[in-house]
């Protein structure tokens, strides 16, 4: 699927939503994944990445988040995942100093950049998309050394050097 302008608004309309629902125990609430990157392909699923002083503290945010609609899919160490009924939202909660965030923000605004990382991960997405999955997590980690990849230019982005 291509690119979709509205993401931008949905997203924006998303945290808004999750804001009134968690107040400031949500510390940031970031639009992630490729519906973030304009002109990247992507299913219409957007990915939300919430940051919390402590993951674990659920009662903070748990059953604010599912009196806002969102349901509770992945209860994992770090880690939790909501999403809406129609599974086309996915809030990922992660506490802030947790190493993960910073993946997916550089891997999200090096894409937002750089067109020749963009098009190889766009790609790498198509290629795969062509493959019946199993699991959407084998999905996932078959992008892993595309990702690992493209982290490595985006960090060096990041803290200013010259990426080759």
């Amino acid at each position: 699927m291509g690119y979709d302008s509205q993401w931008s608004s949905r997203f924006d309309g998303l945290a808004l939503n999750i804001k009134e629902a968690v107040g400031d125990v949500a510390l940031t609430v970031e639009h992630i994944g490729s519906t973030s990157v304009p002109g990247l392909a992507a299913k219409p699923n957007i990915d939300i990445l919430m940051t919390v002083e402590d993951v674990a503290d659920e009662n903070s945010y748990l059953s604010q988040l599912e009196a806002a609609g969102f349901v509770l899919r992945v209860r994992e160490a770090g880690h939790r995942m909501m999403r809406t009924p129609s599974k086309d939202v996915h809030i990922h909660v992660f506490s802030a100093d947790n190493p993960v965030v910073s993946n997916y923000l550089d891997l999200r605004d090096w894409l937002r950049v750089d067109e020749a990382d963009r098009a190889l991960y766009a790609a790498i997405k198509r290629d795969l998309a062509q493959q019946q999955w199993a699991d959407m997590n084998y999905y996932a980690e078959a992008k892993t050394d595309v990702i690992t990849e493209i982290l490595s230019r985006a960090r060096m982005w990041r803290v200013g050097r010259r990426v080759t």
